[in-house]
């Protein structure tokens, strides 16, 4: 499916501006089970354009939401970091905002439950919308209550008519994943209780292209967002954001908290304002930013391509840890296999025994590691290395390093 798009998704202007063009590639999350290396695998043009009115950072749709979530392999229950992560989010979010029993809390895209456990064990009636069945069984199982289906409009009518109505709402890394934004967002804004809160987590943009990350463009992420924007989409759906918090998560994201325009009680903090200056600053509303992205993404390809031959030269092994969607639009855009990349090994059952889309390098069970002892250790989840390093550290006993691609190349001990 390509549905040759030119026009904005949020604000339907056309779209002539590139950000950043990193070629051909597959679904970064469409895995290769082994008795399916012989077949044929479709490649798209992973390019993202930028709006020159509304300043959206976007990709074209190649294929359907169905097509890509509905066997989904990524779990978010295999993190540590993550974990602790949510954990702390529930508790502040209970305190902060009063909800007990008499509550309702909605995360929309819920996977495994990793989030809303930490709710229904504080006796908060909980509700997760997750359109993979896979995942969404993993969240039932745990005796989360979990509906399968794609969440929009339609369906957060659904669910009020339901008496589902939610005093907060949560989306964690699920915005820049739907292809109607419009749509989503009016759900957001019909699913919320009038005096409730909404809470929406995602990469920032600024910290993007700050640092280089081009590897979180994939496919199945559709829009970046800055603040400037978000708010933008927000108000449009008549939703005013009250405050936001900056984030270390996914290498720098944004929590804003909104709340009906009309309706909410609560005071805009001093952290919209400051955000807002901190975004001006840096030029997120200048269009000359975003055309600038496209030789910082080239330079952190040759740098690793260069640290790579020259391993490769002086006859040293090279394995990666993880196999998240970032790595992959990595591994495509450098033209990296197994002449660079041994194997590289994840903890997720899920994917273990697969092929990484693309490129074709197996995936195995952490255990691989200590099995061929590689020189190198490239860390693919490079937002986790310091979760990655601390479980990993014993590469060292044999003399291991570990390789970080972005920012920049780094080689540690």
């Amino acid at each position: 499916m390509n549905t040759n798009q030119h026009t904005c998704r949020f604000c339907a202007e056309p779209l002539n501006r590139r950000f950043c063009d990193l070629g051909l590639s597959p679904l970064s999350n469409a895995f290769i089970r082994k008795a399916d290396l012989g077949r044929m695998e479709p490649f798209y043009p992973l390019q993202a354009d930028v709006c020159e009115q509304c300043l959206l950072v976007q990709v074209p749709q190649f294929e359907t939401p169905e097509q890509i979530f509905s066997d989904y392999v990524y779990f978010s229950s295999f993190s540590d970091s993550w974990l602790k992560h949510c954990e702390a989010f529930a508790t502040d979010a209970i305190s902060r905002f009063k909800l007990g029993q008499q509550s309702r809390v909605v995360e929309i895209a819920s996977n495994d439950g990793y989030l809303l456990r930490f709710f229904h064990r504080a006796g908060i009636p909980v509700l997760g919308v997750e359109p993979a069945a896979n995942v969404a069984q993993a969240a039932q199982a745990d005796g989360i209550d979990t509906v399968v289906n794609f969440f929009g409009a339609a369906f957060a009518k659904k669910l009020v008519a339901d008496g589902k109505q939610a005093d907060m709402v949560v989306c964690n890394n699920v915005f820049a994943h739907v292809p109607d934004l419009n749509d989503f967002t009016e759900g957001l804004n019909t699913l919320l209780k009038p005096t409730g809160v909404l809470s929406i987590e995602f990469p920032h943009l600024q910290r993007l292209i700050e640092q280089s990350q081009f590897d979180t463009i994939y496919h199945e992420h559709f829009c970046y967002f800055s603040f400037l924007t978000a708010r933008r989409v927000l108000a449009h759906h008549g939703m005013t954001v009250f405050d936001v918090i900056q984030l270390p998560t996914h290498g720098g994201s944004l929590r804003v908290l909104a709340q009906h325009a009309d309706t909410g009680p609560r005071t805009v903090t001093r952290n919209v304002a400051d955000l807002v200056d901190q975004e001006s600053r840096f030029g997120i509303d200048k269009l000359d930013l975003y055309l600038q992205f496209d030789d910082k993404a080239r330079v952190v390809k040759r740098d690793l391509l260069e640290f790579l031959i020259r391993a490769k030269r002086d006859g040293k092994s090279v394995a990666g840890y993880g196999a998240p969607a970032k790595g992959n639009t990595l591994l495509n855009y450098c033209g990296i296999r197994q002449d660079f990349l041994d194997y590289t090994v994840d903890r997720n059952p899920e994917k273990q025994g697969r092929f990484l889309p693309g490129t074709r390098i197996p995936v195995y069970a952490p255990e691989q590691l200590k099995v061929t002892k590689p020189d190198y250790v490239l860390i693919l989840p490079w937002n986790i290395k310091d979760e990655v390093v601390a479980q990993t550290g014993y590469i060292r006993d044999w003399g291991g390093r570990f390789v970080i691609p972005i920012p920049s190349l780094q080689v540690i001990d």
